[in-house]
This record gives structure tokens, C-alpha cells and sequence, in this order.
């Protein structure tokens, strides 16, 4: 039997206790949220809150999921374009999900998020650099290049949403760019 899809409403309650547990990430760390602070922020009652979560942890599981699932599927779809291209889908999609990339480099969340973000990119910057390069995936050159790429593209991210976005879209995906442009040169000049 299946599952037939929520409702607006449904979709709209969900959005509104996830964006209040983002903003109340910014305050404080998880294991001081409560369901009560959290249905407030999103101006529905407690019983609202149950109806969808078991409990504050739970959200944090469920949002955590969600966002993995859309991002894996847009590093899916962005790893055969070109720099630019894949930096413009990126960026685009972190602008427009602001609340769930506060969510995810808040100081106050788990961290795992971040770090599993972090890991999609590393590994599609790694196959990608791996075809250019042809070199095998387990390659500890490789390894340790696209490491290097990825936490430079995940720290202007994490800049960029830390300065509350001010800094345009077209500004972060010409820095991110431009900077992995050079790191790709390097890395190609020092091919083993």
C-alpha cells in the first residue's frame, strides 16, 4: 500500500518547525531545543508538533535526511557540468534553502551534517578529478587534492552563510570559481 503524498498544509507545518529549529540553532545548541520552543517559533501547538515528529531529535533526523537526499540528488545531477555551471546550481540551491544551510553551519547543530555535505562534494570533486586525470578513485594523490578542494569550497560556503548571505550569488559562484580553477590547474600540472 502506498503512501499518498502530504498536503500543502502538511508541507507548510513541516517548513515552519524546521525553520524555527534553525533559528533557535543559532541561539543555542540542540540538546537545550525544546518541542515547546520549537512549536512557539513556528506558531503551532505542541500537538502539532507530535503529530509529525517523536520529538526534537527526531526533526533534526528528519530534516538531516531530507537535505542529504536533495543534495545527493543535485551533486547527481551537476557532476558532468563544467565549474562554473556546477558552482551557479550549487549556490542557487543553498540560496534558496537559506534556512536549512543555517541549520547545517550553526555552530550549535551536531556538526555530522556539515561533514556529510562536505563528503558529497569531496567525492564528486574526487570522480570528477579522477576522469580528468585518469587516475584510479583510491589514489592517495588524489585523495588528498580533493580533500583540499572541498573543504576550500565548503569554507567560502560557510563564510558566505555566516555573513547572513550578504555577498551576492554571483560574487560567491565567481570566488568559488575562480579559486577552484587554480586548484584545478595546480592539480593537473602535479599529476603523479
Amino acid at each position: 500500500m502506498s503512501e499518498k503524498a502530504p498536503d500543502r498544509r502538511t508541507l507548510k507545518t513541516r517548513k515552519a518547525l524546521c525553520d524555527a529549529l534553525s533559528e533557535l540553532l543559532i541561539q543555542k545548541p540542540l540538546h537545550k531545543v525544546t518541542v515547546q520552543e520549537i512549536a512557539e517559533k513556528a506558531d503551532v501547538n505542541r500537538v502539532t508538533f507530535y503529530k509529525h515528529y517523536l520529538d526534537v531529535y527526531d526533526l533534526y533526523d528528519k530534516i538531516e535526511q531530507n537535505v542529504l537526499l536533495q543534495i545527493s540528488g543535485l551533486m547527481l545531477n551537476l557532476e558532468s557540468q563544467p565549474t562554473d555551471s556546477f558552482f551557479e546550481h550549487l549556490i542557487a540551491y543553498i540560496d534558496e534553502n537559506r534556512t536549512v544551510f543555517r541549520l547545517i553551519f550553526s555552530p550549535n547543530s551536531t556538526g555530522q551534517l556539515q561533514k556529510k555535505f562536505g563528503k558529497l562534494i569531496e567525492g564528486i570533486f574526487r570522480l570528477v578529478a579522477s576522469e580528468k586525470q585518469n587516475t584510479a578513485l583510491n589514489s592517495s594523490r588524489l585523495a588528498y587534492q580533493t580533500c583540499y578542494r572541498s573543504s576550500a569550497c565548503i569554507a567560502v560556503i560557510e563564510r558566505w552563510v555566516y555573513a547572513d548571505f550578504q555577498e551576492s550569488k554571483e560574487f560567491i559562484v565567481k570566488m568559488l570559481s575562480e579559486l577552484d580553477r587554480n586548484t584545478e590547474r595546480f592539480m593537473m600540472q602535479n599529476t603523479e
